[in-house]
């Protein structure tokens, strides 16, 4: 997982300028500006996008990513998100990470449903301002067993949100991502997005306690830090959610916290300094009905259950 911001901002003094990128958090006159790798993205997309135009050549239209739907957390990122089956007067969803609870981290082996919780989130706008405060019901579900996911269930629906922020969800996919797709990581928390490629997948994660199951790679330009935790990763070429981003390889040590390292079906363990990592979340939806109820018995649903 990533250090609890408290930590990463200490492992900052200590540690001076020199600290790796995946340890320490960003130097404050970068906060809410978005890195040269997404900017030298955006500038390509642009190019490409007027020589399509130029040429008459029909090509996927690609989405501009923003920071429209995602929130801000005391100590983690997350976003607003329906699932494809989600109605506009359901009560809305808010995706984090499991180990972004305020109560804490989960156990390994521990599912958590249907708790209560009042917590809050930042409400951002495209441009990364934040418009609104949404509070929570409930932790529809949370765990750090086999992925590393937080959902909760808000006061507010949909439809209320657009009516007064004019702001829409993150749709969530409900396929599996694929290798080589161009994404964005949107920290809600840092106000900043980082832009790569899905690497490929890793059969097992294993930090610490915790064993994460095909868990997303991203190519190294993912320099995620401290408090990116729980931010939606957004498929370039359609603004859906593939993931979440959760984790990375602070300074090569091997499965121990902070340092996950990737296991294959052998059981032959690799460890890849520097490399962030992000659950997948295609798998979700399933599990969630009419009006957003969470169903783990629902056919299809293979989330952990408590």
């Amino acid at each position: 997982m990533r250090k609890p911001l408290g930590a990463a901002l200490f492992a900052l003094v200590i540690a001076g300028a020199g600290a790796a990128p995946a340890v320490a958090a960003p130097d404050p006159q970068s906060v809410g500006v978005v890195d040269t790798d997404t900017a030298t993205s955006v500038v390509r997309d642009a190019v490409t996008s007027t020589t399509a135009a130029v040429s008459r050549i029909t090509a996927p239209t690609v989405q501009a990513v923003n920071f429209a739907g995602t929130v801000s957390l005391s100590n983690c990122s997350g976003s607003v998100v329906r699932f494809p089956d989600s109605e506009d007067n359901d009560p809305a969803m808010v995706m984090s990470n499991g180990h972004c609870l305020e109560t804490g981290f989960p156990a390994a082996g521990e599912v958590i449903v249907d708790r209560a919780s009042s917590r809050t989130f930042g409400l951002l706008n495209a441009a990364g301002s934040r418009v609104a405060t949404l509070r929570a019901s409930k932790i529809a579900y949370a765990t750090m067993t086999d992925t590393d996911v937080s959902l909760y269930q808000l006061t507010t629906t949909y439809a209320q949100i657009k009516s007064s922020y004019n702001i829409s969800p993150l749709t969530m996919n409900d396929t599996h991502p694929v290798a080589g797709t161009a994404i964005t990581v949107v920290s809600g928390y840092w106000k900043r997005t980082y832009a790569c490629n899905v690497d490929g997948f890793a059969y097992r994660l294993k930090e610490g306690a915790w064993t994460w199951k095909d868990s997303v790679r991203y190519t190294s330009a993912c320099q995620t830090i401290g408090g990116t935790s729980g931010s939606p990763v957004v498929d370039n070429a359609t603004g859906n959610v593939v993931a979440v981003n959760n984790t990375g390889n602070e300074d090569g040590g091997r499965c121990t916290d902070n340092n996950p390292c990737e296991v294959d079906e052998s059981g032959n363990v690799t460890v890849r300094a520097g490399i962030n990592y992000a659950q997948e979340t295609y798998q979700i939806p399933a599990c969630f009905g009419i009006d957003n109820k969470l169903d783990l018995s629902a056919s299809g649903c293979t989330l952990p259950k408590p």
